[in-house]
């Protein structure tokens, strides 16, 4: 289905805690096709995604529970950490430099891009690159590799999230390494220099904003080099 880009075809509501476009018919209510709707995180992002209905909530729902959390600036920081560390066994420490990374490839192997957020404190920087042809492990490890690499500090506790099953187990599982030996080699060697460092493991595409914003962030860097391609035809 191809909706304008009019905010009269979608509606805020609440998806996992975050907040979202969800496309509506005229009487504003969800559009319901095989017991989905269509969602997006950014009314002008390209990338969609599609949701169990029941899974969506009333935008209030969100808006009464933040008044609730917003009694001073030191508690609403410490929410924020606790719903970062949904995904971990253990909480983040306070002083965590958080790296949420995703690859994607088209054709696999085929146009890859990497996303990738930085978040520390309250300071955030953003990755989006088209690496050329490659598979989508590839672009899963050259994600996590540019993340490392921007870090200017060792001495901080680094927590890596990743929804790629193959890069988990090659980076935190001890699993060895069949194809694409010298990139996680040279991975592993950059992991070396940081005191504290550890993998989270994701489920892609759960609603998890962090993550969904490293995904747009890589499918945004392919979709970007396409144009760009058109442009110079």
């Amino acid at each position: 289905m191809i909706m304008n880009e009019d905010n009269s075809n979608w509606k805020r509501m609440v998806f996992n805690g975050n907040k979202v476009w969800v496309a509506v018919d005229e009487n504003k209510k969800p559009v319901v096709t095989n017991g989905k709707v269509l969602i997006k995180y950014q009314i002008d992002q390209d990338y969609e995604y599609r949701v169990f209905e029941k899974s969506l909530k009333q935008l209030d729902s969100l808006e009464s529970g933040n008044n609730r959390q917003k009694r001073n600036s030191g508690e609403k920081r410490k929410k924020k950490s606790e719903t970062k560390a949904v995904f971990s066994s253990e909480p983040l420490p306070e002083n965590a430099i958080c790296i949420y990374t995703d690859g994607a490839s088209s054709g696999n192997p085929g146009p890859s891009g990497i996303g990738v957020l930085l978040r520390f404190d309250r300071h955030e920087k953003t990755i989006s690159k088209f690496i050329g042809n490659a598979t989508n492990n590839i672009a899963e490890l050259e994600a996590i590799k540019a993340g490392l690499q921007e870090l200017k500090r060792t001495d901080l506790p680094v927590r890596i999230f990743t929804d790629s099953g193959y890069a988990f187990g090659l980076l935190s599982k001890g699993w060895k390494a069949k194809k694409n030996i010298d990139l996680v080699q040279s991975i592993k060697e950059l992991m070396t220099k940081f005191s504290d460092i550890k993998f989270i493991k994701v489920k892609g595409h759960a609603g998890f904003e962090d993550n969904e914003r490293a995904d747009l962030l890589a499918t945004s860097a392919i979709k970007n080099s396409n144009k760009l391609n058109d442009t110079a035809k």
